[in-house]
């Protein structure tokens, strides 16, 4: 969490002459099956506890409406992304589509982005390599 204050604080430093509007200081991203009871949530909840405007899309986009323009609109009014890569992440088309929108906005501006790997048990890198190549084919 110091980690991602202090780029978060670097980052409206550097910005204070031009400061941009940001709607939210953190986008997460995450599947929800694999992490939005576990971890997901204790980091949504430590965020905000330290004071960080979070977008989390259970809690921001409406039910049965079109989420895609929403939440590139929240990606694009975000400071900085989480990414939670969980065993699941890449088999979900919603969280693909959310990738290639963080990383494209990554590219046209100064968007931080912040990865993390949830693993639920410690595995070689040979059968990570292996569960990388399986979800990507």
């Amino acid at each position: 969490m110091a980690l991602v204050r202090a780029q978060l604080e670097a980052a409206s430093s550097s910005n204070s002459t031009h400061p941009p509007q940001f709607s939210y200081d953190v986008f997460l991203s995450f599947r929800g099956e694999d992490t939005r009871k576990n971890f997901t949530d204790h980091l949504y909840t430590a965020l905000i506890g330290a004071g960080f405007r979070t977008f989390r899309d259970d809690d921001e986009l409406p039910r049965g409406e079109d989420i895609k323009p929403e939440l590139e609109r929240a990606i694009q009014n975000s400071r900085t992304s989480v990414i939670v890569f969980s065993k699941d992440y890449a088999s979900s088309k919603w969280c693909l589509d959310e990738l290639v929108m963080i990383l494209r906005h990554k590219t046209t501006s100064d968007h931080v982005v912040f990865t993390g790997l949830l693993r639920h048990r410690p595995i070689s890198l040979e059968e990570a390599d292996r569960e990388c190549c399986n979800c990507i084919c």
